[in-house]
């Protein structure tokens, strides 16, 4: 075969695969991942404390609410996980006179703190109440309530996402007449917190929790498609 009817025929077989070559690219978009769940656990703290102008009063006070709080959870200890009691503080304030002539006087603060995490919330009331009718302080808030399979929804967010990167190629494919794809490439952008949607805080003693709420994980990736 001589060199003109060569260049001949590779010029018809470029011509042919031209068209091929002109519509064929690359696509890249957002997919978005959304999951709604309720939290079925909690980690929780509450404080005993008490003050005397002696420290040894204090701590006998102390003592005492501990021992009423030990025996009034009695019936639920075993279902506390991850229990402590350890943390105990003692330390003197001072406070200011009244009169100018008088001394300030020292009083002196006990506390010892209990901390633990519950895995199921109908605990949640019936602990709440236990503190409140012995006094132990505490504060409630949605970041003390998780779920207990949080990787679990945190992925199933991720795949949702990715699902709908697919749809969203598949449907800017079609309207170019063409096909979606191989992944060219493919960024999970950062984790993000669950986010609260709405709850209920006890805050007196009449107060217990009806809801914690719905809370939300987002995720979202960023992918390159080839069309074909």
């Amino acid at each position: 075969m001589d060199v003109q009817k060569l260049k001949r025929r590779l010029g018809v077989s470029l011509a042919l695969l031209a068209p091929a070559l002109a519509v064929a690219g690359e696509v890249t978009l957002t997919g978005e991942g959304r999951v709604r769940y309720e939290p079925d656990s909690a980690r929780l703290q509450f404080t005993a404390s008490a003050e005397h102008a002696l420290p040894q009063k204090a701590t006998e006070r102390v003592a005492n609410l501990m021992s009423q709080w030990r025996e009034g959870i009695a019936d639920y200890r075993d279902r506390l996980a991850d229990y402590s009691d350890a943390t105990v503080n003692l330390y003197t304030r001072t406070l200011p006179p009244e009169d100018r002539n008088k001394e300030p006087e020292k009083r002196a603060v006990a506390s010892q703190t209990i901390s633990f995490s519950i895995n199921d919330l109908t605990l949640l009331n019936p602990l709440l109440q236990e503190a409140q009718a012995i006094g132990l302080d505490y504060h409630l808030g949605p970041h003390q309530f998780f779920h207990s399979n949080e990787t679990g929804l945190e992925q199933e967010a991720l795949a949702r996402a990715i699902a709908d990167a697919k749809a969203r190629c598949q449907f800017v494919a079609k309207q170019l007449d063409q096909r979606c794809g191989e992944v060219v490439t493919l960024n999970i952008n950062g984790g993000h917190r669950p986010i609260p949607m709405m709850m209920a805080e006890a805050k007196s003693a009449s107060d217990t929790v009806s809801s914690v709420g719905e809370r939300e994980i987002e995720a979202s990736v960023n992918a390159t498609f080839e069309l074909e």
